[in-house]
């Protein structure tokens, strides 16, 4: 579960290096990362794309292979060997740090050899209408793995293990249709998307057959025994039925006898999805908020005409906060990508103040605006487009020093006005410092807000304001935001805790 106060980084973005050295940069950062103050690491996936040493990780070809067998045209994944990779582990958790597996359930790709097999084509539009009459198709499903010849399991993937596919061989021209195999169904309690989302790419699990349930647990501990694993970020989930998870769950649990964490990705802007979502999980998972991440979008968007009162309107961290997962941004949502949904770099700064100066929700930074990132691909227009991210990260260690030691005890809003919001947070029996957050979307503001620390001095840790502020004998003080930014006060005798 999350420490107290904790914080966890994606510490990957799509265009990371695939020159296989993101293992060891994550085992040489790990007490950089620790000192910054977070508490946990989301790394990518760590198994055998499709694509070989350039995967990105979700073409997922074979579990079992976390870099170590010739397979798909490298013996490394994108992201190193399956030795760096346990060390990398090892290396967080040596510096106090929870690391996160990325596990893609929903579907395998780049399978050895083509099977014949019976389907019925789809319509990609609707799920559940059919487009033509049953006839035979040839698919690749049959996953042999040869580079690893049986090495840590010996179960092969056959087109019985799965309920549809996207490609046949024998008519390859049919790009307009999904093919559902002769005797199967879509899977139930998945995105009603597309009248039924239980398809999205590759060739997708069955989950109502008993032997995919069964060789996934049996996967899931041995990882667990391989990697050492403290919890998962789980992939997709939109895409798999609600009820397998939380018995994927209980038997990982089971297994490394404790409560691991576990997030979801359900990418849906919109609540109650979401909360259908973590009903039928039984409140195992956590979710990522989305709809949070789209009022940041906006309101960057909308540079100053958007009111900051509802930035939390229709949020999960405002509805579930025990179990909502908030981020300003990922690799998905990107520039460049599918589901490009770029919040605007002027506002990063205010959307990271917003999850990680709160109590509510459990914070995930993004690497890409940690430590920056440039990366060149084609765009949805067919044109090539050169992205630079710039580094968020002297703010963004400003505010995970102040969520350490100041986010505790009553948080006091002052979600009074539509440009600039302001909070207080008390303090604990624990954490005696107090704190005062404003900022604002447009011109410089101020707000008179209570800290419950009479005649104490306050300075800006974020250095936008020089001056310090003093509290009246009531512990009231104005506290001030420059324009288009954010300022945290902390008690000045408590700057070095």
């Amino acid at each position: 579960m999350p420490k107290e106060n904790g914080a966890m980084m994606q510490h990957f973005h799509w265009y990371s290096k695939d020159d296989g050295s993101l293992w060891r940069t994550v085992t040489e950062e790990a007490p950089n990362l620790a000192e910054a103050g977070f508490t946990a690491i989301w790394l990518p996936p760590s198994y055998k794309g499709t694509g070989g040493g350039q995967d990105v990780g979700y073409g997922v070809y074979d579990m079992y292979d976390l870099g170590e067998f010739d397979q798909k045209g490298s013996v490394r994944t994108k992201y190193g060997t399956k030795d760096e990779y346990v060390n990398a582990v090892k290396a967080l958790q040596d510096n106090g740090i929870h690391a996160y597996a990325d596990i893609v359930m929903n579907h395998r790709m780049g399978g050895d050899e083509a099977e014949p097999a019976k389907a019925i084509p789809h319509s990609k539009s609707n799920r559940l209408q059919p487009n033509g009459e049953l006839k035979d198709v040839s698919t690749f499903t049959h996953f042999k793995f040869p580079g690893r010849n049986g090495k840590y399991s010996k179960f092969e993937w056959h087109w019985n293990h799965f309920n549809a596919v996207d490609y046949d061989d024998s008519n390859p021209d049919d790009q307009d249709s999904i093919f559902l195999f002769e005797g199967k169904k879509f899977d139930e309690q998945v995105s009603k998307e597309n009248a039924n989302f239980d398809y999205l790419m590759g060739s997708d699990l069955d989950f109502d057959v008993e032997e995919v349930r069964n060789e996934m647990i049996e996967w899931g501990q041995w990882y667990i025994d391989t990697t050492n694993i403290d919890g998962f970020r789980l992939d997709a989930v939109k895409h798999i039925p609600a009820w397998y998870i939380p018995q994927w769950l209980e038997a990982m649990n089971k297994h490394k006898k404790t409560d691991m964490f576990a997030v979801a990705e359900y990418w849906e802007n919109g609540l109650d999805n979401l909360k259908k979502y973590l009903h039928h999980s039984k409140g195992q998972v956590s979710l990522f908020d989305v709809p949070l991440h789209y009022n940041f979008r906006t309101a960057s968007i909308k540079g100053g005409g958007f009111d900051m009162r509802k930035i939390f309107d229709g949020t999960l961290v405002q509805d579930c906060p025990d179990l909502a997962v908030t981020f300003v941004a990922n690799h998905d949502s990107q520039a460049l990508q599918d589901l490009e949904s770029v919040v605007e770099s002027w506002f990063k700064p205010m959307a990271y103040a917003l999850i990680l100066l709160r109590q509510q929700g459990y914070p995930c930074v993004f690497e890409a605006d940690y430590y920056g990132a440039e990366y060149t691909d084609d765009g949805k227009d067919g044109e090539q487009y050169t992205i630079h991210m710039p580094s968020h990260r002297y703010l963004i260690d400003k505010f995970l020093y102040a969520r350490k030691h100041f986010a505790y005890g009553q948080q006091n809003d002052y979600f009074d006005h539509q440009d600039c919001l302001g909070w207080t947070c008390l303090g604990d029996e624990g954490h005696e410092g107090t704190m005062a957050v404003i900022l604002t979307d447009a011109g410089e503001d101020s707000k008179h807000m209570e800290t419950g620390k009479p005649n104490t001095s306050y300075v800006d840790i974020t250095g936008h304001i020089e001056e310090s502020v003093t509290t009246d004998e009531n512990g009231w003080a104005e506290f001030k935001c420059d324009g288009g930014s954010v300022s945290v006060w902390v008690e000045a005798d408590k700057t070095s805790l």
